[in-house]
């Protein structure tokens, strides 16, 4: 298994490498590779996945490590999805860095599983685990979009439309993106905090615990509901949405770095 889940990780570095080189100097060709290499790590990820439910006493996302993995390959499948629906090119620069890094920060956590007595605490966790890193995965998607668009907008003020600029899609393609990515990211996020507050009922009796990772999560949900909601009423799209959804998936990464340390 650990040769498995280090093939995966070295897999997704050289990716993550080739992307960053190709937002530079990449050619179409360098993008097929850099693909090649993603497809290969999560090929290999996933492997490691079934092995470890194979081998494992309990749910594989139990454990720090464990979840930071699950994040990372939910991170990945979403690539693949978004990629195969919008084909917005570069999407794997953005967002291969980020699964290489969550996978490299799997390789170190520690791998204490999480304490779980009852049948419904098993049920409840388990639920809100996965949909809180699908939903983290989505909001991964949109933040990295969100970059493009950025990068795009500056081309176009400052009329420079050579290089990155002819590899990017148009701005309203990428607003489009942002805007689905958020929602379903957003719905999944909010489904995953009410599982969350029911597994807390089967733990503790309380809805609520307070606790910081929990605070952060209820945060980050403010600040997605805050664009969305904006999208709506007063119809901040474009680099405002970007820069809120940037934001949002620092959000997100504060959550999981306070479960980590507290």
């Amino acid at each position: 298994m650990i040769i498995v889940f280090t093939s995966a990780l070295i897999a997704y570095f050289i990716s993550a490498i080739i992307g960053i080189a190709e937002i530079f100097r990449g050619k179409r060709a360098t993008s097929k590779i850099m693909t090649i290499f993603a497809i290969v790590g999560f090929v290999m990820h996933t492997a490691s996945f079934i092995v470890s439910i194979n081998t494992s006493p309990h749910v594989p996302i139990t454990t720090l490590q464990e979840a930071a993995s699950f994040f990372s390959w939910s991170v990945v499948l979403l690539f693949f999805v978004v990629e195969f629906k919008y084909r917005l090119g570069f999407l794997g620069s953005f967002v291969m860095p980020i699964a290489s890094v969550l996978m490299l920060s799997s390789s170190i956590l520690p791998a204490e599983t999480i304490p779980l007595k009852s049948g419904a605490q098993i049920y409840w966790f388990g639920i809100h685990t996965i949909l809180a890193f699908m939903g983290g995965a989505v909001f991964a998607a949109a933040c990295s979009v969100g970059i493009m668009f950025i990068f795009q907008e500056h081309f176009l003020k400052f009329k420079r439309f050579g290089g990155l600029f002819e590899k990017l899609p148009n701005l309203h393609v990428l607003d489009n993106a942002n805007n689905r990515l958020l929602t379903v990211g957003f719905s999944l996020f909010t489904v995953a905090i009410l599982v969350g507050a029911l597994w807390a009922k089967s733990t503790d009796g309380n809805y609520l615990s307070g606790n910081p990772e929990e605070v952060l999560a209820l945060i980050t949900w403010f600040i997605y509901a805050f664009v969305l909601h904006a999208r709506v009423t007063v119809g901040w799209r474009g680099k405002k949405a970007a820069i809120l959804s940037i934001a949002g998936f620092s959000g997100v990464l504060s959550a999981f770095g306070g479960l980590i340390l507290f």
